[in-house]
């Protein structure tokens, strides 16, 4: 029986594409489902190309999570996915998907992390510290933003020279490489 995945994003839905196609005809695993929080997201005509159902729910139906659990269970879905997610996991997902949702963050954890480390924020404070390297954490998801289990780390060089918007390219191209090859290996174990 194949691992099912839903995938929850609230962009353009770049990481939620390498996904799409990296399990796309797979034998093991399929992504059933997007959810996200922003109507307006590029991730559902992201889904629609690969004709995956995706739902849209505004923050109050987010904060207990039981609407979302409810549907979880009926889509009979193994694992969550978080590509550009912006909200907090409500503690109910957490707990029931103990171990079970992955995330990506765009720099070398515990380093620029927590509450408001997210997406350009992250590579402008990359570029203040001045550091000699930048790259991406794969982790499991709980109660705290960017606290859960570290799964998977890969760094890349960075030049002072790099702008902030060269070291998010350098990050995402990481991104892309990585996140769904991990979750594979991960959800495959």
């Amino acid at each position: 029986m194949k691992k099912r995945i839903s995938i929850f994003a609230s962009g353009s839905g770049s990481n939620a594409e390498e996904f799409f196609k990296h399990f796309q005809n797979h034998p093991s695993v399929e992504i059933v489902s997007v959810f996200t929080n922003n109507k307006s997201a590029g991730v559902i005509e992201r889904a629609s190309r690969y004709h995956i159902p995706h739902h849209v729910y505004n923050r109050t139906f987010w904060q207990t999570g039981d609407v979302i659990l409810d549907i979880l269970a009926e889509e009979k879905v193994d694992y969550i996915v978080l590509a550009g997610f912006m909200l907090l996991i409500p503690q109910a997902l957490v707990k029931q998907y103990s171990d079970r949702i992955f995330n990506i963050h765009p720099a070398l954890l515990p380093k620029f992390g927590g509450q408001g480390m997210y997406g350009s924020n992250v590579h402008k404070a990359v570029k203040a510290a001045g550091e000699s390297e930048s790259g991406i954490t794969i982790h499991f998801v709980n109660e705290e933003y960017d606290r859960g289990t570290i799964i998977y780390q890969e760094s890349c060089a960075l030049s002072p020279e790099d702008s902030a918007e060269e070291i998010a390219a350098k990050v995402l191209k990481l991104e892309h490489k990585n996140y769904p090859k991990v979750v594979e290996q991960e959800v495959l174990k």
